[in-house]
């Protein structure tokens, strides 16, 4: 029997299984519009469309045209595929935010990571069923395909669209700033002697992202995003051994058990921010070969989520305490592995900003530039698929745009918890639980009516105390400047 045991086909059998859940457009694939979770099973249908009048998309053959009636059979995705996706959207540049959630909320702020990806997860689900319709014969029957044709069978076919998809837009857009903020926070702490300022490095960082007007289709943005994630993985593993290299030194008793109510509600947000998918889940269990799967996996990947996050939220405060700062990379005490750390979540936020980029100016595009009659203004794009003079400068517009409020709202923590106040407890809490009721509401037992009016109680409660306690941050940051 040979001492050293032959690996290689277990290896391969693992290979290929990695290899399996991996976006194919980072490994050759030929359709990367099945890992952009947005995208529905009908033409026209995406979770950005709906605004214009017949749905509708760019010309015939141009870039970008969504997936047929249904997709064929190799078009489906498993469920670790689907997982991915989910894990994609809530384990985010975000979490290096949560330990200053602790720093405010205390171990009420680790119940609270805990606890808001339960409800996320109930209300992925509840969000799901409602595109299902029982029949007499007691078989569920999907009628509905996205978080759009949902809102427009509550909230009517002519608002219901423009709600969602209003939500959608500030969102994305928000996102889209909030990596320029980012930028700017990492690189001041990069060199905080420097002669350059956050507000100039943001600059710097977004004529960098001028070239994302050039963006015609899904396949390059896909491929950044896999591999921004998988660099994103291994910075989080670095400041984790990091961490527990400083733990004979971690403040136990520093953890408080009192709320801090004028700054946890930001906390709050940036909490909820940090867990909203219910808008790609439709169309991502629409895409699986075996939908049955879908709540197991939706189950699985909140409770990684929530066993990371409170795990990181909470070693990260225990090791600066008191000092902990809104981007917990800004506390590493040696310059140079700061430096090292910082660059590549730079580099990671400006791979990752064409994604909600290239969604908002689709969504755009579908609202103001359709072409008469729909609309007043002609399409962006030609008959043979290229992108017109006029198309290239509507997008280094939206570019522009997201530079100019990166600079005049600087503070990556408040913001993130002012948008997840409103845009993310919409989408997250009180709509889906809206939806459930009254699509549902003859087949709830009382104690799942309770729970859904419940849900949409802490989801009025989070949004109010955070709209107000992030707002009111804002402008006094604003008054006060940046501390240089």
């Amino acid at each position: 029997m040979p001492l050293v045991p032959n690996l290689g086909p277990q290896v391969a059998a693992l290979w290929a299984r990695a290899r399996a859940a991996l976006p194919d457009s980072c490994l050759a694939g030929a359709d990367e519009s099945l890992h952009f979770a947005k995208y529905g099973r009908r033409p026209g249908d995406t979770e950005l469309a709906g605004l214009g009048k017949d749905g509708g998309g760019r010309p015939n053959g141009a870039a970008g045209d969504e997936l047929g009636e249904g997709g064929s059979s190799g078009d489906k995705i498993d469920e670790w595929q689907a997982g991915w996706n989910v894990t994609n959207a809530i384990q985010g540049m975000f979490i290096v935010s949560l330990p200053y959630t602790v720093l405010h909320g205390g171990y009420w702020a680790i119940v609270a990571m805990i606890g808001v990806a339960y409800i996320c997860c109930y209300t992925g689900k509840i969000l799901v069923d409602c595109l299902y319709e029982q029949t007499p014969d007691g078989e569920l029957v999907r009628v509905r395909d996205s978080y759009v044709s949902i809102a427009k069978m509550c909230f009517g076919p002519r608002w219901g669209a423009r709600i969602v998809n209003g939500a959608q837009l500030i969102e994305l857009l928000m996102t889209c700033i909030l990596y320029v903020v980012l930028c700017g926070d990492l690189l001041v702490g990069m060199f905080p002697e420097g002669q350059i300022d956050t507000r100039s490095w943001m600059m710097l960082c977004g004529m960098l992202l001028i070239p994302c007007g050039f963006l015609k289709n899904l396949h390059h943005v896909s491929t950044l995003s896999f591999w921004c994630t998988m660099a994103h993985l291994v910075i989080n593993v670095l400041i984790f051994c990091y961490c527990l290299s400083c733990a004979g030194d971690w403040g136990w008793s520093k953890v408080k058990l009192r709320i801090d109510f004028l700054h946890f509600p930001i906390g709050l947000g940036i909490i909820v921010f940090s867990y909203t998918s219910q808008i790609f889940l439709p169309s991502l269990e629409g895409n699986m070969r075996d939908p049955s799967r879908f709540e197991c996996m939706l189950d699985w990947s909140h409770i990684a989520a929530a066993a990371f996050k409170s795990l990181f939220g909470y070693i990260g405060f225990l090791t600066w305490q008191g000092a902990t700062q809104e981007v917990i990379t800004n506390n590493l005490p040696s310059q140079s592995f700061k430096q090292l750390i910082n660059f590549f979540l730079v580099v990671k936020a400006l791979l990752s900003y064409p994604l909600p980029y290239y969604a908002a100016c689709e969504l755009l595009e579908r609202t103001f530039f359709q072409g008469r009659p729909y609309t007043m203004l002609p399409s962006i794009w030609a008959l043979d698929g290229e992108l017109r003079t006029i198309g290239l400068a509507f997008r280094v517009i939206v570019v522009v745009f997201t530079i100019i409020m990166a600079v005049i709202i600087p503070h990556f923590a408040i913001l993130m918890g002012f948008i997840g106040s409103i845009t993310g407890v919409m989408l997250s809490f009180i709509w889906p639980c809206y939806f459930h009721l009254k699509l549902k509401w003859e087949s709830l037992s009382w104690f799942t009516r309770g729970y859904d009016m419940f849900v949409i109680f802490l989801g009025v409660l989070f949004g109010l105390c955070g709209i107000y306690t992030s707002g009111r941050a804002l402008v006094e940051a604003y008054r006060i400047g940046l501390p240089f």
